[in-house]
């Protein structure tokens, strides 16, 4: 019996080794980010006070891609962390969007 993330992959024609190498340039770090989490541990290591309600900084890529392991637990149906199942929907979603096909949310995959 195949789990639903299975299901979705072969009934979409979703490659595997497609969701490692959209999600690698997806979550690569960026100039940008690298910027932003710098700027959160200056302030951070200022002891200054905490930002204002309207001072939210933006929030960076993990740098944390895909791996062939978490789509082997996802596939089996293993127990998957939350951001490891982020992180999967992002790729997904990427790749359905370049098919020409709408985006889905996380209770259609998971």
């Amino acid at each position: 019996m195949a789990t639903k993330f299975a299901q979705f992959l072969t009934d979409n024609k979703i490659d595997p080794r497609r969701i490692l190498s959209v999600s690698k340039r997806i979550e690569h770090l960026q100039a940008e980010d690298r910027k932003l989490k710098f700027a959160k541990k200056q302030k951070k290591g200022e002891g200054a006070a905490a930002p204002a309600e309207g001072e939210k900084l933006a929030k960076p890529r993990s740098g944390r891609p895909v791996t062939p392991r978490l789509i082997d637990a996802a596939s089996a149906g293993k127990p998957v962390a939350g951001p490891a199942k982020t992180r999967l929907l992002r790729a997904v979603n990427h790749i359905l969007e370049q098919k020409k096909k709408p985006a889905v949310d996380l209770k259609a995959v998971f």
